[in-house]
């Protein structure tokens, strides 16, 4: 019961953080998209190849690994933070065509 408690507890407050980013965004007249994270961990932000790993629980310990692609060493979470980032910058960019 506990640790279902607790799992509420920090997804009201994930959500109350992304209600008020959104409110302060609309105040200040800035553009606010939420965009989906899924497989950003295990996408490789250098070159956008997806692996396996790290995925799930168990590679939450892995802190940082190298693509299998092209060699370039990851910390966990700023390739997470750059993937997010990118999926972002699409959607902005949706509409505008390529020159």
């Amino acid at each position: 019961a506990q640790t279902k408690l607790a799992k509420s507890v920090l997804d009201a407050s994930w959500t109350t953080l992304r209600t008020m980013l959104k409110y302060k965004c609309e105040n200040a007249g800035v553009w606010y998209e939420e965009v989906n994270e899924a497989y950003t961990t295990q996408t490789y932000s250098c070159c956008g190849s997806r692996s396996s790993s790290p995925k799930g629980r168990a590679g939450l310990g892995i802190r940082e690994w190298q693509c299998m692609e092209c060699g370039t060493l990851h910390d966990r979470d700023v390739n997470s933070a750059l993937n997010i980032l990118a999926l972002g910058h699409e959607r902005l960019a949706g509409g505008i065509p390529v020159l």
